[in-house]
Formats: C-alpha cells, sequence, structure tokens
C-alpha cells in the first residue's frame, strides 16, 4: 500500500512538459515522507551522509523540512538520484555507486567486539600521520567518499606529535609507532558512527583488522590514548571503562609512580615552550 501511496504521488507530481513532442518528467520528485536530515544551523534539508553536516543531525521528513523552510542541499542533492540516510535496514547504508556504509550506531551496537567487519568498507592504511589519524585507501569507495581518505579514528585521542603548535607531548611517539606499526600497509575495515566527517573533512571512523579487533579500542586498553569524549559517540561509556581499565593497569602512558595524564604532559609540554620563549634551559 505504502509503495503505491509513493508511485500516485510520484505521478502527481512530475511535470509533463511539451517539449518538441516529448513528454518529460523530472527525476527529482521524492516521495513527502522521505527522511532528510537537517542541523543546528542552516537552511538546508541533506542526506545522512553529507559532507556539509558535522556533529548534531536530526531526521525530519522531507516535508516537514520543506514545510520549515529548508532548501535541498546542493552538495550532495537530496532530491536527486535517490536518499541515502541512515535507515537504511540490514548492514549499514548502501550507497550509489561505491560499496556498503557500515554504521555501528545504526546497527544499534552496544559494544565494539559486536561489529561485523565483512560488512564494512575496506581498505588498506597506505600512509600513517600519527597515532589517532592515518590515510586509507578505499577499495571501493562510495558517492561522496574518495580513493584516499584521511581517516580520524573516532573516541580516542593520542599524545600530540605533528601538531604546529604543541610539539611532541610524552608519550606521543610510543602510540604514534603503535599505530604505524599496528596498520601500516595492513588490510583494514572501516565503520562509521553519527558523524561521517569532522570540521577538518575528516572522514571519522573505527578501524578494524583481519582478526576482528578494532584499533581504537586497542590504543586505549594498551595506555596508547585516552578516551576522546568531547563528542558523543556509540562506545562511549565502553571506551571510557577501557580507560579507567588501562589506568588502574598502569599501562602504557599510565606507567610510573605519577602515571601522568595527557593534561599534565601538555602542561609540561606547554611550560617547556615557554621557557623557550623566555630563553631559560629547559
Amino acid at each position: 500500500m505504502k509503495a503505491s501511496l509513493g508511485l500516485v504521488y510520484r505521478l502527481h507530481v512530475c511535470l509533463l512538459v511539451v517539449l518538441g513532442g516529448v513528454l518529460v518528467c523530472p527525476a527529482a520528485a521524492v516521495p513527502p515522507d522521505t527522511p532528510v536530515y537537517v542541523g543546528k544551523s542552516g537552511k538546508k534539508y541533506h542526506r545522512f551522509d553529507c559532507k556539509t553536516l558535522q556533529n548534531t543531525k536530526r531526521e525530519v521528513s522531507r516535508a516537514d523540512a520543506v514545510r520549515a523552510g529548508y532548501g535541498p542541499c546542493r552538495i550532495c542533492n537530496p532530491d536527486e538520484g535517490g536518499i541515502s540516510n541512515g535507515s537504511t535496514a540490514g548492514y549499514g547504508a548502501a550507497s550509489m555507486d561505491g560499496g556498503t556504509i557500515y554504521r555501528v550506531n545504526i546497527e544499534k551496537l552496544s559494544s565494539y567486539r559486536q561489529a561485523n567487519a565483512k560488512n564494512m568498507l575496506h581498505g588498506k592504511v597506505s600512509r600513517h600521520i600519527d597515532g589517532d589519524t592515518v590515510h586509507i585507501t578505499l577499495e571501493n569507495p562510495p558517492a561522496g567518499f574518495n580513493r584516499v581518505e584521511k581517516i580520524r579514528m573516532i573516541g580516542v585521542d593520542t599524545p600530540e606529535t605533528v601538531h604546529p603548535s604543541k610539539g611532541v607531548e610524552y608519550f606521543g611517539r610510543e602510540a604514534s609507532d603503535f599505530t604505524k606499526n599496528a596498520l601500516l600497509g595492513r588490510d583494514v575495515y572501516i565503520a562509521l558512527d553519527w558523524d561521517t566527517r569532522d570540521k577538518y573533512g575528516r572522514l571519522l571512523a573505527y578501524i578494524y583488522l583481519l582478526d576482528g579487533s578494532c584499533h581504537n579500542a586497542e590504543l586505549i586498553k594498551q595506555g596508547y590514548a585516552h578516551a576522546y569524549t568531547r563528542f558523543p559517540f556509540q562506545f562511549l561509556e565502553e571506551f571510557r571503562t577501557l580507560e579507567r581499565e588501562a589506568r588502574a593497569a598502569g599501562a602504557g602512558l599510565w606507567a610510573g609512580g605519577n602515571r601522568r595524564t595527557a593534561k599534565n604532559a601538555g602542561l609540561h609540554a606547554a611550560a617547556r615552550r615557554l621557557r623557550g620563549l623566555r630563553g631559560a634551559s629547559p
């Protein structure tokens, strides 16, 4: 019945124009109940995975978006070629002309261990940046994705090694080397969450290896990273627990009598830079 109503709607909204004896029906017509997505700011509605949408987004019907004065985004063109959204049943949202986008929030997973790598985008780590950032060459990039994507791992924050103003932070080299040794040149699978990209355009993802392990989680478990909880993500509480356990075990950056936190390490680095500017010895 729903499909029939959608067909009737399309028949009503198609504008039949006589052009040299040819009837033309625009392909952009979509049913009014089609889900689209809007952000906290702006007056455009989008596909679920539009790269211009940042952080918090909410789902509304296309009809409600239009009534509220929203127009279609010119970047993702939500009224053309079908709607790509997070409401797709099954394993993630299927793209129009590429691999499958697997989102852990859509799958409603309660643990990173439940993710099914065989349904994720496959690629190879082609470049290493630091502990929580790498480049991945995707085997079959979906629409809106690049062949080579810069990946910022979700839910983790490793000490800096390449930041232009922070310098090399405590345990940064160790974290960077751990990621390099674990991922560079390896086949990996990536899963997405609520947000596709950050404000710098980096793809936000969980990275899984062939053995099913999640590199994001391993960074925290082995004491190479903090749980990054500034923005919500599906496994936030689980990652917090992993950090508490790593602290208790004295793993990685938590080792030693004082078990310095990244905050303390950052203060030490800032003090060293300040002394340098003043001409004082470190």
